[in-house]
This record gives C-alpha cells, structure tokens and sequence, in this order.
C-alpha cells in the first residue's frame, strides 16, 4: 500500500535530555492512518500527529470495539543509523488474533509491518540514542461507524503513533514490588483476556490504583475461578524461577500471547534452563518463598522488557523475592534480550527487522 505523506508546517521539538525520558509523553510529529470502508481497506495517509475526529455516536465509544498492540524500534548500537524492529511479525499476528476476537477486520501482515516502517522512517530522529531508551509504537483499530445499538462496525480507522520512550518503571531495572489480587480479576475463561482490546486494561485500573496507594508498582492477577492460579502482573507475562526452572501461566485463552514472553521462553530454554508453561498457584508461590526455592520473579513485556520483582504482597504479609536483588537468571535473560534488540549481541535468530 502507498501512503500519501503531509507533512506539519513546524517539526516538534526533541526532548533535550534522554537521560529523563518518561514513557509514553513525547509523542512524534506524524501518525499513520488507513481506513476500512466497504470491507476494504483504503485511503492511506501519513498525516501531521494530532486530534482525530469522531462521531460522538462512534461504536468504539459505546461497546468498546479497540485493539492495539505495542512494539519497539532501536538504534543498534554499532551503527546509530541502522534502525531495526523486534519480531514485527508477531505483533502483527497477535493484531489479527485480537481483531478477529473483538469482530473487527484482520490487515494482511505486510500493510502491518510496513505501515509502521514507513511512518519511523518520516520520524527516524526521534528514536533516542542512549542506553535503555527506544521508540515505542501503538499500532491502534478502533471502530467508527455512527450509530447506536450493539452491532459489529461496518467502518474503521487503523492509525499508528509514535512516542520517544525510557523505562517503562520510574525505578528502572531494579526490583519491584507486586501486589497479589485476590478479589478483582483481569479476565475469565470465555472473555477477552487474550485480546489486546482497552476492556482489559479499563478493568484493571481500579485495583492498580489501589495497589499504587499501597506502594506497589503493579498487580499480579489470579484466576477468575478461585482467585489462586497465576495469570499475568499489570500488563505483562509472569515469570517464576523456583529451583532453577523457570514458571509461567499456559496460553489457554486469558493470559496475553507476549511476544517477549514468547523470546524469553526461547532464550531460556537455549541457555538450558528448564521453561514449564503451566499453571501455578499462588500457594505454590509462597510455599517456594518460605522455604527459599523461590529463587527469582520477573515479569516480561514489550513496554518494560524485563522487569526484576523484589517482594510479593499477598493477604497482609510480605515476601521478599532473592533478598530484593535482580536475580542472576533474570539479569541473564535481559541482558541477551536488549543485546539482541540493540544489535549489541549477534540475531542468530533473525528476530530484527531493519527499518
């Protein structure tokens, strides 16, 4: 597909210190567009970044037909103007799961990825340059017809917008602490937990807030049923490093097709960890923590990569997770995982795609 490219009247300024970049405020200066008018997708556009109008009537306003996805682009560290994505084709796959889900459109994987090339390569500069920091990307679906009633839309907007990012934590990659849910739920079997839709994310605000009272930084989620297997933490996959084997929920319809998780659960098992996707309980959990076979916790996502856990809150008592220190398979894990993205180590896997 061509885009057709207007460009604005004045370029935004860059931030002017990566070193306090903040995630998801500094946004570049075009978005994508492409729209979905009579079972076609037509009309795209590289446009200057701003508001999009919408009929107050719009479908995704009322019943919540959303999806998007979250990506990254980076500088490679041996050469600063070699730009490359990670797995966009995976991303693009997971776009399509969530859409046929949420009765949207699926786009065919080549516009996906490279309606996103073609927007970075308009804003390449804003792709900082130092260590930790990269262009995150929102490939976004929403539905637009005008019209009341609970009805699929028979029109959409696809757009993608860009910001300038840093670590997706205020403590950067160092131990966080989590708050285990044992009331609110971020999704059942049957629901639309596999989806990337704004539902599940709306849903988890209220707990998440209630845990931000309390000092924590996210939620790890249990299961609808009996609140006592383990899903996901916030908005990425869970790990658990408990006698050298690492631990994280099965893919059975409520927990998210990470694709970090996906490349982590490859680098492990390369590296000869034992990697078992099934299901744990929090009980499991904290037996481990008690008699110290729990070794480490990690979560694993696009917007945080890697992010060390130090302490499990549950029922009014506190675990301290590998004395509060990143842990030794964790720092592993990250640091092959950036080394990949950032070209620092070599992609024998072929996972970057050059911009």
């Amino acid at each position: 597909m061509n885009f057709q490219i207007t460009h604005p009247k004045e370029l935004k300024p860059l931030p002017s210190d990566e070193s306090k970049l903040s995630f998801g405020k500094y946004f570049t200066d075009h978005m994508l567009k492409i729209d979905y008018l009579e079972n076609n997708w037509t009309n795209g556009r590289i446009e200057p970044y701003g508001p999009l109008s919408l009929s107050p009537a719009a479908l995704v306003l009322h019943y919540g037909q959303e999806i998007f996805e979250g990506m990254k682009a980076f500088r490679q560290v041996n050469d600063k103007d070699k730009l490359s994505l990670f797995r966009p084709d995976k991303n693009a796959n997971r776009f399509n799961l969530s859409a046929e889900r949420m009765c949207m459109p699926t786009i065919e994987e080549e516009v996906f990825v490279e309606s996103i090339k073609a927007v970075i390569r308009e804003d390449k500069r804003w792709i900082p340059y130092s260590e930790g920091t990269s262009l995150y990307i929102r490939p976004t679906m929403i539905a637009t017809e005008e019209a009341l009633g609970v009805h699929p839309s028979s029109e959409y907007l696809y757009y993608v917008i860009l910001c300038s990012v840093g670590s997706y934590f205020p403590e950067g990659f160092n131990p966080t602490k989590i708050f285990v849910e044992d009331k609110f739920v971020r999704a059942a079997q049957g629901g639309t937990g596999e989806a990337k839709t704004g539902g599940n994310y709306a849903a988890s605000l209220l707990p998440t807030k209630r845990a931000n009272s309390e000092g924590y930084s996210q939620v790890l989620w249990l299961d609808a049923q009996d609140h006592s297997k383990i899903e996901e933490v916030g908005a990425m996959n869970q790990f658990f490093v408990i006698d050298n084997e690492l631990y994280t929920a099965p893919l059975k319809g409520t927990v998210l097709r990470g694709v970090t998780r996906e490349s982590v659960i490859q680098l492990a098992q390369d590296k000869g960890y034992k990697v078992n996707e099934e299901a744990i309980t929090i009980s499991e959990v904290i037996e481990a923590s008690k008699t110290g076979a729990l070794q480490e916790a990690f979560g694993a996502g696009t917007a945080a990569s890697i992010a060390p856990v130090g302490e499990l809150y549950y029922k009014g008592t506190s675990y301290i997770v590998n004395k509060n220190q990143v842990g030794k398979i964790t720092q592993e894990l990250y640091e092959s995982l950036i080394g990949i993205q950032t070209g620092k180590i070599e992609d024998s896997y072929g996972w970057n795609i050059e911009i």
